[in-house]
């Protein structure tokens, strides 16, 4: 199993909407280093969710329940989506700050590549930040 996070503007989509729809597509992905992330992702890797902006904050798990396939929002092949559903709403969201705070943490992509909207995480990492949020 594989290990990622998204992230989205909560005003966009957020984790409650996801929890309201039971699923989703990960859709509208322009970069090619998070298009390539979404190519990477199986069915079964957990995903974490991540609301950016304002909040800036990891509130959820999700996993990948389809892999990629061509983004239904444009005829561009290039630009994929996967479809992900929620598994659990996080105890506390766990913070940008919180996670630049922690040792552990100092080479993840939400770090070190803030702008990248899909990455992938170890899966130390990944149970570090679920474990911060207890």
């Amino acid at each position: 199993m594989n290990y990622w996070l998204v992230k989205s503007e909560p005003s966009e989509y957020s984790y409650e909407d996801l929890v309201r729809d039971g699923s989703t597509f990960w859709d509208g992905v322009r970069n090619y280093a998070a298009r390539n992330n979404l190519k990477s992702m199986k069915t079964g890797d957990q995903v974490l969710f991540y609301h950016s902006v304002n909040e800036k904050a990891v509130v959820g798990v999700s996993k990948v329940i389809k892999e990629h396939y061509q983004d239904p929002t444009t005829n561009d092949e290039r630009w994929v989506a996967v479809d992900i559903a929620p598994v659990k709403k996080l105890k506390n969201p766990v913070t940008l700050s919180q996670i630049k705070a922690e040792p552990n943490l100092a080479e993840i992509a939400l770090v070190r590549q803030s702008r990248l909207s899909v990455m992938p995480l170890e899966s130390d990492a990944f149970k570090c930040i679920v474990e911060m949020s207890k």
